[in-house]
């Protein structure tokens, strides 16, 4: 062999390690398109030459009374494809698939959006790197598959609604020296399972850097962190904006509608639902009974499907098997605000999160056996479990408090049973669809990351089954309120929701909050606020603010002092939200409730008033939203002592605050200092 052969392989080895490093370097920081980052679709508005403003002129709803009666219709005239029962994630996410494949469809909620399961989760997006760690070491290659689609449809968050959806990044504290490498590896082939889904690579952080990133983390026994990226969102808002969407693309969508009993044919195969109006019983009038006529039924109503199912078959067997998630929520200065929290191993081999969410700190969840009941109370038990898991992670010198805690609330996770499968006590992995002998399409199990697939999958079914015509839209809305701006959507009857926007993703950015100060001259905190709650229909939000007579803030009055919610928010709610009840907008609207039950109970007041105005309510009807509300609230962790303050109360600052756990936390009177004078 020459000593020139020799040379070059001796070169060899340093080139090839030379390469391989630069090209995992490259992988790691190459420049990236980030799901959720882009510009806007729709610039906002300007000046124009003459010194005209123009606001965005967007698509408006149909009222509910137009809905209701275009439900009545479909005995008379025309019947819907498909009636879909719950307006949850999926009931809504297949009515919004169904409508854009040109389909006529109509869903009806005997509640609310996300009145139940879907308002009450973590709040997380995320392909799982507890279930990836399981499928890994278990072999199983379907729990993989789930991991790999509920990654692709992360993704699909933040491209249809980056308003209500950002990247999180998410710290693993470690203790051991041996998890370094052990959970790297994990978090880096989590990274490389989303591959072009993904933003950010993971990356290690060194115990100061983990201290300095987190400040409340415990430090004995720390020797760094794992980070890496999940979605987050805002559950009930992004529900809502999914049933909007669905509404504006020509969807029936009427929410406090209660299926009262399943139309079957001669044939013994489902017609239709027999419905009656909640609203019309609370003012006091008996609730009007009507029928809805359609080829296909589908049950999406989560933890109360087998209240369904039995409307169909009384003698089917149950599916449901509900688990019981306990979230609490904690004041800000838990965590930092833009990082999370996560214990793979807790004390009793749970997973708990630990999570900044709307200024505040989110924590949960528990996973216990539960009996289905619509407002589900959060337990002291599992309180305390949260309570004290989180304090192993905290500094020592952080008081983790039980007064500390603002809100608590226990969510329905609708496991299920699949009733066809051999063994019927076993539990699907990921979501089932069934269908029945007459006909009906139960949709149920999964979570909130892949609400559209499962949607995708309910209506392809549906589809086969019934013989129903997709068939392309000509003349889509103009949901991003100019006709010159399309989606990327090609509306030709297949399913395309994985690229149509939804309500207010067109014209939203990151720096729209600056165009609505300089215009309206709201609160920065505020504007943020509306802007990443509404996306560009902020515009609409804050053109509904009364004028303050101040210099400055020149619009919006606060509902809380606390927090940035707005009048506005509330007209809006009913005009373009479907809200008929306090409850809707104290807690699936603005999310108040979610965050503090009692700042909610002082706000009830002024929302009752402004919905009145908006509704014509009468006294007897405001009454009873006092009422049902503070009952709500209860379910989301109001002290017992208030559950019996009255809105004069209220209204007069006449609640004695005294007998409850936060009082006595904080020192409210000055104390003589060492030569008597106070301090």
């Amino acid at each position: 062999m020459s000593r020139f052969t020799r040379s070059a392989k001796r070169a060899l080895h340093p080139l090839a390690l030379l390469a391989t490093t630069s090209g995992a370097l490259y992988y790691m920081y190459r420049p990236r398109n980030i799901p959720g980052y882009e510009g806007p679709v729709v610039p906002p508005p300007i000046f124009g030459a003459d010194g005209t403003f123009k606001l965005p002129r967007f698509p408006k709803l149909k009222s509910r009374l137009e809905q209701i009666n275009d439900l009545k219709r479909s005995n008379t005239e025309e019947e819907y494809d498909i009636l879909v029962i719950g307006a949850g994630a999926t009931g809504s996410g297949v009515a919004l698939d169904a409508a854009t494949r040109g389909l006529k469809v109509a869903v009806v909620e005997r509640d609310d959006f996300s009145s139940g399961t879907s308002s009450k989760s973590t709040k997380l997006v995320h392909g799982g790197v507890r279930y990836l760690e399981k499928a890994v070491w278990n072999l199983d290659w379907a729990q993989y598959e789930l991991v790999r689609e509920a990654l692709k449809e992360r993704t699909y968050f933040l491209q249809t609604a980056p308003h209500l959806s950002m990247w999180l990044p998410i710290m693993l504290p470690l203790d051991r020296w041996w998890k370094v490498p052990y959970y790297w590896a994990g978090t880096k082939f989590y990274d490389f399972l989303a591959g072009s889904e993904g933003i950010e690579s993971s990356y290690f952080l060194t115990r100061s850097k983990a201290i300095d990133a987190f400040p409340m983390l415990k430090q004995e026994g720390l020797i760094g962190a794992l980070v890496y990226y999940d979605g987050a969102h805002n559950d009930s808002r992004m529900n809502v904006s999914i049933g909007a969407t669905a509404g504006l693309y020509g969807a029936t969508v009427v929410n406090h509608l209660e299926v009262k009993g399943l139309l079957k044919g001669e044939d013994g195969r489902l017609r239709g639902a027999e419905v009656v109006d909640n609203i019309g019983e609370r003012d006091g009038k008996q609730g009007e009974r009507f029928n809805i006529r359609a080829k296909c039924v589908i049950n999406c109503t989560g933890p109360f499907t087998d209240g369904i199912r039995k409307m169909d078959d009384p003698g089917c067997k149950e599916i449901v098997a509900p688990a019981s998630g306990v979230h609490i929520i904690l004041p800000g200065y838990y965590s930092p605000g833009k990082m999370g929290l996560i214990d793979p191993s807790t004390s009793d081999g749970r997973v708990i999160f630990f999570l900044p969410w709307q200024g505040n700190t989110i924590a949960g969840t528990t996973d216990e056996p539960a009996q289905i009941t619509k407002d589900p109370l959060p337990d002291e038990k599992s309180i305390q479990w949260i309570l004290n898991e989180v304090s192993h992670y905290l500094s020592p010198d952080i008081n983790v408090r039980r007064g500390d805690v603002l809100a608590a609330w226990s969510g329905l996770r609708p496991l299920v049973k699949d009733p066809k499968a051999k063994n019927t006590e076993s539990l699907v992995r990921n979501h089932l669809i069934d269908i029945s002998e007459s006909g009906l399409v139960t949709c149920a199990g999964g979570k909130w990351t892949t609400y559209r697939q499962m949607a995708e999958e309910c209506v392809d079914a549906a589809i086969r089954e019934f013989g129903l015509k997709p068939k392309p839209i000509t003349n889509p809305p103009m949901i991003s309120g100019t006709e010159h701006v399309t989606d990327d959507a090609t509306l030709d009857g297949t399913c395309q929701t994985h690229r149509v926007r939804l309500v207010g993703a067109h014209g939203w950015s990151r720096t729209l909050f600056i165009h609505l100060i300089q215009h309206f001259g709201v609160e920065t905190e505020v504007a943020k606020h509306l802007t990443e709650s509404y996306g560009d229909r902020a515009w609409t939000v804050a053109s509904l603010c009364r004028p303050t007579d101040k210099r400055f803030p020149a619009r919006g009055e606060r509902i809380s002092q606390l927090y940035p919610f707005v009048d506005g928010e509330v007209r809006y709610a009913v005009r373009h939200e479907f809200a008929q009840t306090a409850v809707d907008v104290l807690a699936r609207r603005m999310r108040l409730a979610f965050l503090n039950a009692q700042a909610s109970l002082e706000a009830l007041p002024k929302i009752i008033d402004i919905m009145a105005d908006e509704l014509g309510w009468s006294k007897k009807r405001m009454d009873l939203e006092w009422r049902e509300t503070v009952k709500f609230l209860e379910s989301m962790g109001l002290p017992q002592p208030l559950l019996s303050a009255t809105r004069k109360q209220v209204e007069q600052g006449k609640i004695d605050f005294k007998s409850l756990l936060e009082w006595r936390m904080y020192s409210r009177h000055d104390k003589p200092g060492p030569e008597g004078d106070n301090q």
